[in-house]
């Protein structure tokens, strides 16, 4: 897919009709996460301040990246005229910030800070494929269709540039997998929920990382099916240098599936016997 512009979205297309309100606090969520894309690319340039082709790739990542959460909150805002972006925002960068006084990747090599993108990038691009296809709004729809595509794109940006450092630095297969295994656990770090408190509870409210926490996993794990899943292990598994597709994919993608919907029952029992989770679902 080419890259497209925020502009040429059918926002003319916009139905309320359609908007399914419980998705409307994950999409305020997700606009903040990647609103907030300008960070990681200081970040990253301090990591690799001697590689000008990936310095170059990093600034149209974090163009795109920023563009896909400009797009979220206008639609959040379509979907909720009283919700203010730009104050959401403006509360979770002054709670949350990316390391940015480094010289060195926190993942303890170029090439392990490549491995985590991918991991990102991977959960990134079947979470908006989940979303685009659970959807009956049409912009909504479209601008997760685009998001999904551009982070597939990255995936493999990070991929390619994750291949030419570990010819150069040789991390071992068994470092690789534990930086994956870690960033998939980081999934459940402050970022996200914070995200979600910043986007949709009022500013004097208290902060709580368990509850936000919980309430986004109750409303964002049931839309997933067999085929995200399916997809990012072989995503995953590419990344630490095993194939993608086969018997071990299979596997694997069987396995945490059921670990997903185990997940999501207990998520589905928490919410249903806690009213306040409930309401803020």
């Amino acid at each position: 897919m080419k890259r497209w512009h925020i502009d040429d979205l059918p926002w003319d297309r916009f139905d309320p009709a359609k908007v399914a309100p419980e998705l409307v606090p994950l999409i305020k969520a997700a606009a903040l996460v990647e609103r907030n894309a300008g960070d990681y690319a200081i970040y990253l340039s301090r990591v690799f301040p001697a590689d000008p082709e990936f310095l170059a790739a990093i600034e149209r990542w974090s163009e795109e990246e920023v563009q896909h959460g400009d797009a979220l909150g206008r639609w959040a805002s379509l979907a909720d005229p009283d919700w203010d972006f730009a104050e959401a925002l403006a509360r979770f960068r002054n709670g949350y910030s990316v390391p940015l006084n480094v010289d060195a990747s926190v993942r303890g090599s170029r090439t392990g800070e490549l491995i985590a993108r991918c991991i990102v990038e991977t959960g990134t691009s079947s979470y908006y494929t989940a979303l685009a296809q659970t959807t009956d709004e049409p912009v909504m729809a479209a601008i997760c269709q685009r998001i999904a595509a551009d982070e597939f794109r990255h995936f493999k940006l990070f991929y390619d540039h994750m291949r030419r450092y570990l010819g150069i630095e040789q991390i071992s297969f068994l470092q690789r997998l534990r930086i994956a295994a870690g960033r998939i656990g980081e999934s459940e770090d402050d970022e996200l929920a914070f995200a979600y408190h910043c986007a949709n509870h009022s500013p004097d409210a208290k902060y709580d990382h368990e509850q936000c926490l919980a309430t986004y996993m109750a409303t964002a794990v049931p839309i997933y099916r067999f085929q995200h899943i399916e997809r990012a292990i072989g995503m995953v598994l590419k990344a630490v240098g095993l194939p993608p597709r086969g018997r071990l994919s299979d596997i694997t993608a069987r396995l945490f599936w059921g670990l997903v919907q185990r997940r999501k029952r207990r998520l589905m029992e928490r919410a249903a016997a806690t009213p306040s989770w409930r309401q803020a679902a």
